[in-house]
C-alpha cells in the first residue's frame, strides 16, 4: 500500500512539474474544414507528431503537457501550412485566413510573428521590383537605365533582409527562436554552405546556441564541405549532408 502511495507522489510530482499549453485556433480557410491538424517537431533528427486534432465549424484546439519550450510547425495531414508554432505556456491563439496566418497570445509567438511579419514585408518590396520593371518599360525607358536603378533597390532591400535576419538569431541566441530561424534560413540551400552571414552569425554565438543539435551538425558539416572544397581534406573522407529539418541525407 505504502508503495503504491509513493508511486502516486511520484506521479504528481513529475506532472506538477510540467507545464500546460492551450492552442486555440480559428480558420476561415473552407478547405481545412473538416481535416485533421498536426503539430510536428524535430526530436533526434526526426520530424514527429506532437499533437493532432481536428478542425470543426473553422475551429480547432491543441492542449497538452509540457517539459520544455518547443518549436513546432503546423500540418494539415503531411502537407506543411508553413506556420511555425512556439509551443509554451500561456492561452495561444492561431487565426488562419486566405490572406494572412498568425499566432499570437504568448511572448515568444509574438515575437516570432512580429519577425516574420518584416520579413514578408521586405519580401513584398523585393517582388514589386518586377512589377516596377514592366511598369517602367511601358513607360519608355531605357532599360539599362532600368537596370541600374532596380538593382540599387534589391541590393538595399537584400541588405535589410540580411541585417533583420542576422539581428533576430542574434538577440534570440538562448532561446528556441534563434535555432529556429536559422534552420529556416538555412533549409533552402542544397547543402550546408558558409555564407558571410552565416559566419558573422556564429562568431558572435553564444556557447548554447553552438550546442543546439541542428547548428552544431549544420555548421560541422558546412566546414568540412568547404575544407574539401579548398583541397584541405582528403578526398576519402565522409561527411553527412543534412536537409531543411537537419535529417542525414
Amino acid at each position: 500500500m505504502n508503495k503504491i502511495l509513493y508511486a502516486f507522489v511520484i506521479i504528481a510530482t513529475l506532472t506538477s512539474c510540467a507545464e500546460s499549453y492551450s492552442i486555440q485556433g480559428s480558420s476561415s480557410v473552407s478547405s481545412l474544414d473538416g481535416s485533421k491538424l498536426y503539430l510536428k517537431t524535430i526530436k533526434d533528427q526526426e520530424l514527429k507528431n506532437m499533437d493532432s486534432c481536428d478542425v470543426v465549424h473553422g475551429k480547432f484546439r491543441f492542449a497538452g503537457l509540457l517539459d520544455t519550450v518547443k518549436l513546432a510547425n503546423l500540418y494539415m495531414d503531411d502537407e506543411p501550412l508553413m506556420m511555425p508554432v512556439v509551443v509554451e505556456k500561456g492561452e495561444i491563439e492561431i487565426r488562419i485566413d486566405n490572406t494572412s496566418r498568425t499566432v499570437s497570445g504568448s511572448p515568444l509567438n509574438e515575437k516570432l510573428y512580429e519577425f516574420i511579419h518584416r520579413h514578408d514585408q521586405i519580401g513584398n518590396e523585393m517582388n514589386e521590383l518586377s512589377h516596377r520593371q514592366s511598369q517602367m518599360l511601358l513607360e519608355g525607358i531605357d532599360e539599362e537605365t532600368i537596370n541600374r536603378q532596380l538593382s540599387v533597390e534589391a541590393a538595399r532591400l537584400t541588405q535589410q533582409e540580411d541585417s533583420l535576419v542576422t539581428n533576430f538569431i542574434v538577440e534570440n541566441f538562448d532561446n528556441i527562436l534563434g535555432p529556429g530561424v536559422f534552420m529556416m534560413m538555412t533549409g533552402g540551400y542544397q547543402y550546408p554552405v558558409l555564407t558571410p552571414q552565416i559566419e558573422d552569425i556564429m562568431s558572435k554565438a553564444t556557447k548554447k546556441f553552438k550546442e543546439d543539435p541542428y547548428v552544431k551538425q549544420y555548421y560541422q558539416t558546412a566546414q568540412e564541405i568547404q575544407a574539401r572544397q579548398n583541397g584541405l581534406v582528403d578526398d576519402n573522407v565522409k561527411y553527412e549532408n543534412t536537409d531543411s529539418v537537419g535529417n542525414a541525407r
